[in-house]
């Protein structure tokens, strides 16, 4: 069965982006984008890469992880507000927004419905696996479907900002399994969890 995946960008306080959720890997971002850091990217995962960017750094390679990306509308709107209606043109792309209304690319499935129920679906499906790109509220929905964390720390911290999950996850402590790091000279590191466990029940003793 195909998983779903959160490969996500992390500062080490725990934040996916600044509080107003722009993107802070843009003009005028605070979030460090090194040379090494781009370069595993494109070594491993260059499917995760938005369509301009692997325009301009010449890449075709399909990668070998994702065919789908999933994202929430704030997430989504990010790349809309740069005029990019399709940041993935290589994958399958859908966006969950139940305010979105029709999708403003006709490559991109906009889903109105229990994102719980779609991504089931999409499990069972054939193919490689799914990304899960953000934001952080579509992932504490999802929280209970996911089976894999990539987390890309960053040697950064905000204080405030956007959390790895908003408060639609519910408390459910998991246990994660570490599978895979790599340490990048830049102090960055990619590292990869499974989920080992179902959920973990705690025990109070008064």
């Amino acid at each position: 069965m195909r998983k779903l995946v959160y490969y996500i960008a992390s500062t080490l306080d725990g934040f996916i982006a600044g509080p107003d959720g722009a993107d802070p890997t843009g003009p005028d971002g605070f979030w460090p984008i090194p040379e090494d850091y781009i370069g595993h990217m494109i070594a491993e995962y260059p499917e995760t890469l938005p369509g301009p960017a692997r325009t301009a750094l010449s890449i075709s390679a399909e990668g070998t992880h994702f065919d789908t990306v999933v994202e929430g509308r704030r997430s989504y709107e990010i790349g809309l507000k740069a005029g990019v209606t399709d940041a993935y043109p290589h994958l399958r792309h859908i966006v969950f927004s139940r305010t979105l209304g029709e999708s403003p690319d006709p490559a991109v499935e906009v889903v109105a419905g229990d994102p719980v129920a779609r991504v089931a679906e999409l499990k069972r499906e054939e193919g490689k696996d799914i990304w899960l790109v953000g934001g952080g509220e579509l992932a504490g929905s999802l929280y209970s479907e996911i089976d894999r964390l990539i987390v890309k720390l960053s040697p950064v911290t905000l204080g405030a900002g956007i959390p790895l999950f908003s408060d639609k996850a519910t408390f459910a402590p998991l246990s994660w399994t570490l599978t895979d790091r790599k340490v990048l000279d830049s102090g960055a590191l990619f590292l990869t969890y499974d989920c080992a466990t179902t959920t973990v029940t705690l025990t109070v003793n008064d």
